[in-house]
């Protein structure tokens, strides 16, 4: 029998005839595998084919070529850019070296501050319990707090720079504020006491040594080491002595029994065992100590605050630097 293609079929020709799918017919004369089509060019004798339409075949499983990586399109069609350790104007690195220079800076200081004070406790200490006040003490033991803290803050800072730890760094920048807030009070009030430590020696210092030298181990000691450092004699001047307990009370208890002195021996130019029996100008100092004492503790209260004042503002770039790279860690994907 004979068929309208011109072919004649068999029996077994029928089992390869495909069923028709009108979803395979591609309008561009090309199945949605790229192989040219046949049954699309069995059309009418004079009519033409479809114009074509290019069907992309670029994806598989009905995923568009944006899923490829897994990750879902964000609301407005763009994928969210990610961070990384070079984003942003300052790289993760850039600030890592950066808080390791602070570091080392901070390091410095605090061995400066621990060394400034120790030199302070150790050999200026023995005259604060002349002063009528505490203010001296309490500043100086503060800012030596400081410099203990810098020093633990500064090796602490290494170590969660260095491993990148944010928990490190959190603890880092508390230390950081704490330490800017001693030094910052202890530099305010050294430069505020020290306009009226000469106002307070006029008024205390006489009465300690008047009342408490021959009676007070530790004043004794202090007032006697005084003279001697200052070559002065006295607190303000050498007649003073004349008026004090020690030469007044005649007490056979002193710590520094008078035994016919006019002044201690260490008013003397040469101290010797009972130089203060005479208070000659050629024998002792007709200076009093509190010009010398004076001179030296504003010396050293400028000091304090010049320190505690100078470095408070190294902490505030350490401090920006840390919540810098604490704020990064958390963003950045490596």
């Amino acid at each position: 029998m004979s068929s309208t293609m011109g072919h004649f079929l068999g029996s077994d020709d029928a089992s390869e005839i495909e069923p028709f799918d009108p979803d395979s017919l591609g309008c561009a004369g090309h199945t949605t595998t790229g192989t040219p089509s046949t049954v699309g060019q069995r059309g009418r004798k004079g009519h033409q084919p479809p114009s074509p339409v290019i069907v992309s075949a670029g994806t598989s499983n009905g995923q568009n070529g944006g899923s490829r990586s897994g990750r879902k399109p964000s609301p407005g069609g763009t994928p969210p850019k990610l961070k990384t350790r070079d984003s942003d104007c300052c790289s993760i690195n850039f600030i890592k070296y950066s808080l390791h220079i602070f570091n080392t800076i901070f390091l410095i200081s605090g061995l400066v501050i621990i060394g400034v004070t120790l030199w302070t406790v150790l050999w200026k200490h023995q005259y604060i319990s002349l002063l009528s006040t505490t203010n001296y003490a309490i500043g100086t033991y503060a800012l030596l707090a400081a410099g203990v803290l810098a020093v633990a803050g500064g090796i602490l800072g290494c170590c969660g720079v260095w491993h990148e730890q944010r928990a490190v760094l959190l603890i880092y920048t508390f230390v950081l504020l704490f330490v800017f807030l001693l030094e910052a009070i202890v530099g305010g009030l050294a430069y505020l006491y020290e306009t009226q430590i000469e106002t307070e020696l006029q008024h205390s210092l006489n009465a300690t040594f008047m009342a408490n030298y021959g009676v007070s181990e530790r004043q004794t000691m202090a007032i006697d080491s005084m003279q001697r450092e200052f070559s002065c004699c006295g607190a303000v001047r050498f007649e003073d002595w004349r008026h004090s307990v020690w030469l007044r009370s005649r007490r056979k208890d002193l710590i520094r029994p008078t035994e016919g002195r006019l002044v201690p021996d260490s008013c003397c130019i040469t101290v010797t065992p009972r130089c203060g029996l005479r208070d000659g100008p050629s024998n002792i100092h007709y200076t009093g100590c509190i010009y010398e004492m004076t001179d030296d503790l504003k010396f050293h209260l400028i000091l304090l605050g010049a320190i505690g004042l100078g470095l408070s503002v190294i902490q505030v770039f350490g401090m920006i630097l840390s919540c810098s790279l604490y704020v990064k860690l958390k963003n950045v994907l490596d």
